[in-house]
């Protein structure tokens, strides 16, 4: 990969720990991959997940992004959203089709082992429908 590549990449990566929608929707709608990952292999999504960007959230899922998807450790986006506590991203997902069950640990494998009980319900699949 080019460095001039990679600097794109890093700058699309950061976008998503930021926050920066807008932008990153224009680079999306150019073109770029929705589904993109880092040498971690955390998405886009996971990124702006993990770091309570819900808008962000929203948008990627707009455009595609595939909520089940585990970085390199078997993490999912709404694992990592359930243990941050980012209660809009998590209702976000959970809308989109999030699996709560999908990933090492699970959404509800994390909300159990960090006391988030008022996760559990909303975790339920019943509710993501």
């Amino acid at each position: 990969m080019s460095e001039d590549v990679q600097n794109l990449a890093n700058r699309l990566f950061a976008m998503a720990r930021e926050g920066a929608s807008d932008t990153l929707a224009q680079y999306l709608d150019a073109g770029t991959p929705v589904n993109l990952c880092n040498q971690n292999g955390d998405t886009l999504l996971m990124l702006a997940a993990y770091h309570g960007h819900a808008t962000t959230v929203s948008t990627l899922i707009e455009h595609g992004a595939d909520v089940n998807r585990a970085n390199d450790k078997g993490q999912t986006p709404l694992a990592g959203a359930v243990f941050k506590g980012e209660d809009d991203v998590v209702a976000a997902l959970v809308r989109a089709g999030a699996d709560p069950t999908t990933g090492h640990p699970s959404a509800v494998d994390a909300a159990t082992m960090f006391g988030r009980s008022d996760y559990l319900g909303l975790l339920q699949p019943e509710n993501g429908q």
